[in-house]
């Protein structure tokens, strides 16, 4: 019978090496995201406060409570409408930035540049900008309202329980429609250009060239840019938190708001918990058929 080597002090020695090596990105994994998911998992069916967590074990008491809580149920849905329109509006404006960006051959680069702006402004830079351009007392829009004589003292959106959260969306389209454009753009730079001509021969232009020749080329990209998108939009957090405090009332109460009001300024680290659980069940019941699609597209 041929006894099974043992390994060698050095390759023992590596092993452990390799260990320790690894040890950190382990220990950063454990911290950072097993040990924030079981405390929320802990918070979540307990009664627990910021000052004094699991104070009480309370079963599913909080899912009932959140789930019965019209405003909470509200957030749902308002953070879902929001997410979803943010999205198409950012990847048809992205789709059509990039289209003409491909084309544009001589002022690409430099527009290229511009579009960067947006994308690397910090959000809390971008939440101030927008609200500045809303600001009834002599913001951008008030002032080109006042220029074409309209009555300006009226328009406030941020203040209107029916526009506060599109203007929201607005200042998000500005901000991420730049990062649909350049993936996009970068697909349109991956087609063979010889089949374009080749169409264009015989006599594909205009949305039908588009259709036929360019949609194909870069539907895929377009999906998982939609999915990229979405997932962004749906945790939307520090517009609303900047540019209206998620008012006036509830009108722009987003979830991830609405879990920071809940949990920092009501200090109801449970029910928080409660919230951010039933949304991730949300999120993922949103997420999964546009991942389906994004995979399927992929494959074709």
């Amino acid at each position: 019978m041929v006894r099974p080597r043992r390994p060698s002090g050095h390759r023992r020695r590596e092993a452990w090496a390799h260990r320790l090596f690894v040890s950190p990105i382990v220990l950063a994994i454990v911290v950072l995201g097993v040990y924030p998911l079981l405390f929320i998992l802990a918070a979540a069916f307990s009664d627990s406060s910021l000052g004094k967590p699991f104070r009480e074990w309370v079963g599913t008491s909080n899912f009932e409570t959140i789930l019965a809580d019209a405003d909470v149920v509200a957030s749902f849905w308002r953070t879902v409408a929001y997410a979803v329109a943010v999205s198409f509006v950012s990847v048809v404006a992205g789709v059509l930035v990039a289209v003409a960006l491909e084309r544009a051959t001589h002022a690409g680069s430099v527009v290229r540049t511009v579009l960067l702006l947006p994308l690397i402004t910090p959000p809390v830079v971008v939440g101030t900008l927008w609200k500045l351009v809303f600001n009834p007392g002599g913001g951008l829009l008030d002032t080109l309202l006042q220029g074409t004589g309209a009555d300006a003292a009226s328009v406030a959106p941020l203040s209107s329980t029916v526009w506060a959260l599109p203007a929201i969306g607005l200042a998000d389209v500005w901000q991420w429609t730049p990062l649909v454009a350049l993936l996009v753009y970068a697909a349109l730079l991956t087609q063979d250009p010889a089949v374009r001509e080749a169409a264009a021969l015989d006599g594909a232009h205009g949305l039908r060239l588009f259709g036929h020749i360019t949609w194909p080329a870069i539907a895929a990209t377009v999906a998982a840019v939609f999915f990229i998108r979405l997932v962004i939009a749906l945790k939307v957090f520090d517009l609303p938190f900047i540019m209206t405090s998620g008012g006036p009332g509830q009108a722009s109460t987003t979830t991830s708001y609405l879990i920071y009001q809940v949990a920092l300024k009501e200090f109801d680290i449970g029910r928080a918990s409660a919230i951010t659980l039933v949304f991730a069940v949300v999120v993922t019941a949103v997420s999964l058929p546009v991942a389906a699609i994004t995979r399927r597209l992929a494959h074709d």
